[in-house]
C-alpha cells in the first residue's frame, strides 16, 4: 500500500492498524461507540486473510481471542466499556497468562452516556489487571498506537488495552499508513504452565506478573507520548517551575487536544497575571509515569489534571507525590469549551458554557416508525390493563434491557419499568417472582438474550418460576448497526427448549397491529398460567430489512 493518506474514523484506524499489524483474527459483540472496528475488520476480512467474527458476547470474544494467542498469532477483541464488564473474567486472568500471539483489547469509553448505562474507565480495568494501556489522542495516534500495542504484548508477554472515547471513535481525520507486517506463523505454545492457571501455577504467574511492573513503569517512563513539554521560551522544567504559585498541566487523550486549543489565550491569561508559565505532561501510555509525575509536581504548587472519563489520573498522582490536583470535570464528555473554564479563561464569545441541559426541551429518541417493538409493546399494555386494572399495575412488574426495545420506557408506550444490564431482566423477573409478585414478566431482544439471558432462564426453569419471559425477535442487533443474531429465529425456539422450557409453554406470535386483540389475549392466558413460559414475538426489523435489500440488489 502507499503512504496515501486516508480519511477514517477513529473506530476504523484503529481496525486498519490491527490489520496491518499483521493480525489473523479479530472478535467482538456490538455495541456503540465500538462497533465500527469490528464491521471495518469482517468487510476487510476476505482480502486480507483474517477470520473477524461478531461473537455471543464479549466474554466469549475475548475466549476466542486467547485461543489464537494461543496458538502463537496475533488478535483483537472489541467492545465497549460496559461490555468490558462481561469479558472481566477472561480479561483479568490473561495477564497470568504467557502471551505468545500479540493480544490487543480495544474498549471504547461513552463519556456523556450518549448511548450507554454508565461513564465507567477503562483505564481502571488495565490498572486492576495490571496490563499496559495505550490511549491515543488522534485517528493517526490511534493507528500507529494500536500497532504498537501488538509489539508490546509479545515484547512483555501480556494483554494490552486500547482506550478510546466516543469523539475520537466518531470523528473521521486523515491518517497515514505504513507498510503491512506479515502474520505470525501458528505455533502453538509449548509453555503449558504459563497457560494453565490452577492455584500452583497460578500463584507462580501472579508473582511474574508482579515482577513485570518495575519493567512496565520504566516503559511507560521512557514512553515518547508521555513527553513533559517545557513552556515557550523556557530551557528546562525547574525555569519552568521557578516562580511561586506555580502551576503543572497534565492531560490525557482528548484532554490534550482541548488544552492545546486553548493553550494561547491560557498563556496570555497566565503572563497578564504574572504567573509563571505551567510545564506540560501528556500521558498516552499507562501505567502512569511515575518519575515525570514526580518532577512534575515536585516543582509545582497546584496541579490540573485534564482527563476525559473519572478522575483515574487525579487519584492516582496523590498517592504517587502527596500533591493535591486542582477540581477537574468528572461527567460528560470534555470540549474545548469546558475546558476554557477549568483553566480560568471566559466563555468564548457567542458561546454560553453555563446552560444548562435540562432546561432544553427534550428530545427523546422514538422506535422507527413501523417497528415490530411497537406492536409488541402495545399487545403487552393491551394484556396487563386487562390483568390489573388498577393504577400503576401494582400487581404487575415489567423488568427490561438495553436495546432498541428499551425506548419502549418512553411515552406513548411506557412499557417497562427498569433497565440495569444486559439479561439482567430475566433475573429480576425471577426474582421479583420469588419474591411474591403476582405477574413477573421479562422483556429482552433476542441477541441481548443469546449475549446474557440464557443462563438466568436456566436458573428459572430449575425452580419452574412462575414468570413470562417475551423475546422481542427481530433478527438483527438493531440499535448497532443490524448485525445479524448469532441464533436465527428459526432455530431460537430449538434452544429455549435445550435449555430446559417446556415446548408446550413456548408461545410463537406474529408481532403486527392487525393482531393486536389476539396477541393481547394469548399473551394474558399465557402470563396467567402458573409456571415458566417464554413468549416470543416475532417480526423482521424495518431497518434491517431495508439494509439487506438495498445489499443485495
Amino acid at each position: 500500500m502507499k503512504n496515501e493518506k486516508l480519511a477514517l474514523l477513529g473506530d476504523e484506524a484503529v481496525a486498519l492498524g490491527a490489520i496491518h499489524a499483521g493480525i489473523s483474527a479479530a472478535y467482538g459483540y456490538p455495541g456503540t461507540p465500538s462497533t465500527e472496528i469490528l464491521q471495518y475488520l469482517i468487510n476487510e476480512s476476505a482480502r486480507n486473510g483474517i477470520a473477524a467474527r461478531w461473537c455471543s458476547n464479549e466474554k466469549t470474544a475475548m475466549e476466542a481471542a486467547l485461543g489464537v494467542s494461543f496458538a502463537g498469532r496475533r488478535v483483537i477483541v472489541t467492545m465497549k466499556h460496559v461490555g468490558l464488564n462481561v469479558a472481566a473474567d477472561p480479561f483479568i486472568n490473561a495477564a497470568l497468562l504467557k502471551i505468545k500471539g500479540g493480544l490487543v483489547i480495544a474498549v471504547a469509553d461513552d463519556p456523556g452516556m450518549h448511548s450507554s448505562q454508565n461513564e465507567q474507565d477503562s483505564r481502571f480495568y488495565a490498572d486492576f489487571a495490571m496490563v499496559p494501556c495505550l490511549e491515543p489522542r488522534s485517528q493517526q495516534e490511534a493507528y500507529d498506537m494500536v500497532r504498537e500495542a501488538f509489539n508490546v504484548s509479545e515484547r512483555f508477554n501480556i494483554p494490552v488495552l486500547l482506550r478510546i472515547v466516543t469523539r475520537l471513535a466518531h470523528a473521521r481525520a486523515a491518517v497515514t499508513p505504513k507498510p503491512a507486517e506479515p502474520q505470525n506463523k501458528v505455533s502453538k505454545t509449548q509453555e503449558k504452565k504459563s497457560w494453565m492457571l490452577l492455584p500452583v501455577f497460578a500463584r507462580k504467574n501472579y508473582e511474574t506478573l508482579l515482577e513485570k511492573q518495575k519493567i512496565l513503569n520504566e516503559w511507560s517512563n521512557q514512553h515518547p507520548v508521555n513527553k513533559i513539554t517545557a513552556s515557550k521560551g523556557r530551557q528546562s522544567l525547574s525555569e519552568d517551575m521557578s516562580s511561586n504559585g506555580s502551576l503543572a498541566i497534565i492531560t490525557s487523550g482528548l484532554g490534550g487536544n482541548y488544552y492545546e486549543e486553548n493553550l494561547e489565550e491560557f498563556l496570555a491569561l497566565q503572563k497578564k497575571q504574572g504567573n509563571s508559565v505551567p510545564a506540560h505532561l501528556h500521558i498516552g501510555a499507562y501505567p502512569l509515569p511515575e518519575k515525570k509525575i514526580r518532577m512534575l509536581c515536585n516543582e509545582a504548587d497546584e496541579i490540573l489534571v485534564i482527563e476525559e472519563g473519572q478522575p483515574f489520573i487525579a487519584n492516582k498522582i496523590f498517592g504517587i507525590t502527596g500533591s493535591s490536583v486542582k477540581e477537574i470535570i468528572q461527567t460528560g464528555e470534555l470540549t474545548p469549551d469546558n475546558v476554557r473554564i477549568v483553566l480560568g479563561l471566559p466563555p468564548r464569545k457567542g458561546v454560553n458554557a453555563k446552560i444548562d441541559p435540562d432546561t432544553l426541551p427534550a428530545r427523546p429518541p422514538q422506535l422507527c416508525q413501523g417497528c415490530p417493538h411497537t406492536d409488541s409493546y402495545n399487545a403487552l399494555n393491551k394484556a396487563v390493563a386487562a390483568l390489573d386494572p388498577k393504577p400503576g399495575h401494582p400487581d404487575v412488574g415489567i423488568n427490561s434491557d438495553i436495546g432498541c426495545y428499551s425506548l419502549g420506557a418512553s411515552p406513548p408506550l411506557s412499557a417497562i419499568e427498569s433497565i440495569v444490564c444486559m439479561g439482567a431482566c430475566v433475573g429480576m423477573a425471577k426474582g421479583a417472582a420469588d419474591a411474591g409478585l403476582k405477574y413477573s414478566i421479562a422483556v429482552i431482544g433476542d441477541s441481548t438474550f443469546i449475549h446474557s439471558g440464557i443462563t438466568p432462564l436456566i436458573d428459572a426453569v430449575d425452580s419452574d418460576t412462575t414468570m413470562t419471559l417475551i423475546i422481542l425477535d427481530n433478527s438483527s442487533v438493531a440499535m448497532t448497526g443490524c448485525q445479524p443474531t448469532i441464533v436465527p429465529s428459526e432455530k431460537l425456539k430449538n434452544l429455549i427448549i435445550g435449555c430446559g422450557v417446556k415446548p408446550s409453554r413456548i408461545l410463537e406470535l406474529e408481532a403486527k397491529a392487525n393482531l393486536l386483540e389476539e396477541n393481547a389475549a394469548k399473551l394474558k392466558a399465557e402470563i396467567e398460567e402458573e409456571g415458566l413460559s417464554v413468549v416470543i414475538f416475532k417480526r423482521v426489523c424495518l431497518e434491517s430489512f431495508r439494509k439487506n435489500k438495498k445489499e443485495n440488489f
